[in-house]
């Protein structure tokens, strides 16, 4: 809301951005570098080019992601301004330790619980598990223990 969702302001896209980062756990920069012939909605899928590690990848998308891309026709914030009206926004909705980057842990954790290790690690990009397991996957031993019932 502090950034002005759904609206058409540049803010508004940065909130329908860090949306987006919270059901694909995709990173800003991979949103921000999508152009909408990259996002195929029949197909439920966003192809990325050179990531982080250098690899192409393909994200499936949930169907809370597919409605955010619906009617979406390409970003027109930079990574520069994205970051500053992130925190702009982040300082008018009283937030002190929030940070754009912290969507992707959120997003690991919630589709750790749908899917096994190798699919998440294959959604996010991840090579090593291990990186995965200690930067990302926040579920605390009690919501592992309700799942198991």
């Amino acid at each position: 809301r502090a950034l002005g969702y759904p609206g058409t302001t540049k803010s508004a896209e940065v909130a329908r951005a860090f949306l987006i980062a919270l059901r694909t756990a995709m990173r800003a920069g991979e949103i921000l570098s999508l152009t909408p012939d990259a996002v195929d909605l029949s197909a439920r899928v966003a192809h990325l080019t050179k990531t982080k590690n250098g690899d192409d990848r393909d994200v499936p998308l949930t169907r809370a992601a597919v409605r955010l891309f619906s009617g979406w026709t390409g970003w027109t914030v930079s990574t520069r301004s994205r970051d500053t009206l992130f925190r702009k926004a982040r300082q008018r909705a009283g937030l002190k330790d929030l940070h754009f980057h912290d969507s992707r842990a959120e997003a690991l954790t919630r589709l750790a619980r749908r899917v096994d290790v190798l699919t998440l690690a294959k959604i996010s990009g991840h090579r090593d598990l291990n990186m995965l397991l200690t930067h990302y996957y926040r579920e605390s031993a009690e919501q592992i223990a309700q799942r198991l019932d």
